[in-house]
């Protein structure tokens, strides 16, 4: 119904944002990661946003970033996900970091965010990884998204997949690989090597 709102920031808190266009106030349901990337109280913001209409309620959800809203709408096509459930895994991490661990069924990195157990973690990346490409990943970091930097490890095991694909390796060869050797290095250089060892032996 509305594929984004832009408007002057009224506030921003409790996991809320609030946004006023033409006199009205719409108040938007967003992930610490949106709000962190809002503007000042009195600036202006484009969200892309989501409503979500239930028997008992009806939400209005915003995202700074369009990547951030395909992300939340994947999520939410998993069984036993819920909206509020998906913003916490959203503002758990970087968007690449989340993609990352997606794709390389990191259940530990999934299981950081609030009110995620193990189960519902191993759903998700069992019902999304195949849905997670190296180009999805290049084009959230190239989208500039409101998140901090991803983490070492995450930035090493990215560099590593492309790196993998570059020398002829399919996406489920890599992430296979990667998979059993991504807690024993940060730099991406020996993740390779030691992924380039692993497969040799599978």
């Amino acid at each position: 119904m509305f594929a984004f709102i832009e408007g002057k920031v009224c506030d921003k808190s409790g996991g809320m944002l609030v946004l006023e266009t033409g006199g009205i106030g719409f108040q938007l349901s967003c992930s610490m990661n949106t709000l962190q990337a809002a503007p000042a109280i009195g600036e202006s913001m484009r969200c892309h946003t989501y409503f979500s209409v239930r028997e008992d309620a009806m939400e209005l959800f915003g995202f700074a970033t369009r990547a951030e809203k395909e992300l939340f709408l994947r999520l939410i096509s998993v069984s036993g996900v819920g909206a509020k459930m998906a913003l916490a895994l959203l503002g758990a991490m970087p968007l690449k970091d989340l993609e990352l661990a997606i794709l390389m069924e990191d259940i530990t990195a999934l299981t950081r965010a609030p009110g995620i157990g193990r189960k519902t973690a191993q759903r998700i990346a069992l019902e999304l990884k195949d849905k997670v490409s190296q180009a999805e990943l290049d084009s959230l970091s190239a989208a500039g998204g409101p998140a901090p930097a991803a983490t070492a490890q995450g930035s090493a095991v990215s560099e590593a997949l492309e790196a993998l694909a570059a020398l002829g390796y399919s996406p489920v060869e890599a992430r296979s690989a990667l998979q059993k050797v991504k807690d024993q290095s940060d730099k991406a250089n020996e993740l390779i090597s030691l992924a380039l060892r692993a497969m040799v032996n599978m």
